[in-house]
Order: structure tokens, then C-alpha cells, then sequence
């Protein structure tokens, strides 16, 4: 199975293995409503293919995924609280298809790692990283907030980095994202798919039922359930941070490439 270079994800199957390729690199795979459509598609399918064993997310280029779109940016920079809420449920709904896909999945992380690119990470159930690759949490310079994908990365990394990284909006290192847990792997580039090539040897090796069982069985044990309600919760404080006074003008300040106005 493949899909033509034209879309914003690349599709292919390689015996049991599915991988998903992010393949916007002239603007660092950031993503906009398209593309997490096409990622929640793309998981959900995965999902339910019955000769796919495990998933890889990968990307094209030196990022792996700088988070939101500039011009979706620009878009949502105008929106309303309803249109905010709107918005960031369609992301929560990308986030929890591949958290919930029922097949093991692989981040495979070849470049640098930012705002909602890490919420990407955090989601799968396993992260490879270069060495190389810079990560950053940096939506409260931006007067935001991670609300969206703190479900996942607060799981991935826990609450005492995720105070750090929250608050400061620092850039860390591949080293640091391991040390953190937020990537299991880290590697050289020229190593990079022999290691991913590795777990996706493991996971289809294993018994089809008793990996979707396990992978349940963390998901049902680990801390608290992502549900309905936890999910609203997080699209409403995106939403209504985006609506507040300090929200707008972070982004326009970034937008418009000038210091906001907290910093003046």
C-alpha cells in the first residue's frame, strides 16, 4: 500500500509494517487541519488492517515536526472560543487515535521535536530518537498552553519534567528526552532504522492478541484513564487560552516576529 507524494502524509507497507511519513519538510512538517485529519485517518486505518502488526510514525527532512502551521496559526489567531474549542477537539481526536490504535506504534524521530511535534512522541507507544534532534515545549512563550497533548506527554515524561519543560519552554536535548522517558532510544542517524527495524522485528514476532492486550492493559492501569471528560477538559483550556487577551497577542507577537508585550 502507498500513497501519491502530493499529500501531506506517505503511506507504506513493508510486510507486516505499516509506516506513516509526515512529508511536508519545506515547512518542518508542522501540521494544520489537514494534516491531522490525514494522521487520525491514517491511524484509525491502521488500526483496523488486519495485516498490519505495528505502526511507525516517521518524517521527511531535518525536523521531525515543529507543531502548528504558521498559516494555520494565522488562521486560529482570529478565532472565537467555539471555533478555538472546535479546533483543538480535532487535534485532541488525532492525539488519541494514535494513542488508542490498537497496533503498536513507533515514533521514529529523525530531527528536532517541537510544541505539538512532542505531543506526536508522546502519543506512540515507543520513541527512537537521533541524537541530534532537539526537543521544546514552547507554547507559554507563545502565551499557551501544552493543554492539548499534556495527557500524553505528562504520561511519557511525568510530572516533575513536565513542570520543568511546561513552565520554561527551555529546548532540551535527545539525551534529556531519554533521561525524561519521553523517547526509549536514543541513536546515531546511521543507526536509526536498524534500531527501528529492531522493535518492529520484536512486535510482529509476538503474538497479534497478546500485544493489543498489553498494550490495553498499561493503557487501563497507568494513571488516569484519557476519557471523555479529561479531553474536554484540555480542548477547553486550549481554547480559552487562545481567547484570552495574552493568548492572542503571543501569537501575534510570533506571527508578526516582534517581542509581546510581557517582554516590553
Amino acid at each position: 500500500m502507498s500513497t501519491p507524494s502530493n499529500t501531506a502524509l506517505t503511506i507504506a507497507d513493508h510486510g507486516a509494517v505499516r509506516t506513516l511519513t509526515l512529508s511536508r519538510p519545506d515547512v518542518r512538517n508542522a501540521f494544520n487541519d489537514e494534516v491531522i485529519a490525514e494522521l487520525k485517518n491514517a491511524f484509525i486505518d491502521a488500526g483496523l488492517a488486519a495485516d498490519v502488526r505495528c505502526v511507525v510514525l516517521a518524517a521527511e527532512g531535518p525536523a521531525f515536526c515543529a507543531g502548528a502551521d504558521l498559516n494555520w496559526m494565522r488562521r486560529m489567531a482570529d478565532y472565537t472560543r467555539d471555533e478555538n474549542l472546535a479546533d483543538a477537539g480535532q487535534l485532541a481526536a488525532m492525539l488519541r487515535a494514535i494513542y488508542e490504535c490498537p497496533k503498536p506504534t513507533i515514533a521514529r524521530v529523525q530531527g528536532d521535536v517541537f510544541a505539538g511535534g512532542v505531543g506526536l512522541v508522546a502519543a506512540c507507544d515507543m520513541a527512537v530518537s537521533v541524537d541530534t534532534a532537539t526537543y521544546c515545549l514552547s507554547e507559554v512563550k507563545l502565551g499557551l498552553i501544552p493543554a492539548t497533548i499534556s495527557p500524553y506527554v505528562i504520561r511519557a515524561m511525568g510530572a516533575r519534567a513536565s513542570h520543568r519543560y511546561f513552565l520554561t519552554a527551555e529546548r532540551f536535548s535527545a539525551a534529556e528526552a531519554h533521561r525524561v522517558g519521553l523517547v526509549h532510544e536514543v541513536v546515531a542517524a546511521d543507526a536509526l532504522d536498524a534500531k527501528v527495524a529492531e522493535l518492529t522485528s520484536a512486535l510482529v514476532s509476538a503474538s497479534p492478541n497478546a500485544v493489543r492486550a498489553c498494550k490495553r492493559l498499561v493503557q487501563d492501569v497507568a494513571e488516569r484513564k484519557i476519557d471523555d471528560a479529561l479531553v474536554a477538559h484540555t480542548v477547553a483550556g486550549i481554547a480559552d487560552i487562545r481567547s484570552s487577551a495574552e493568548g492572542k497577542e503571543g501569537v501575534q507577537s510570533f506571527l508578526q516576529k516582534r517581542k509581546p508585550s510581557w517582554l516590553l
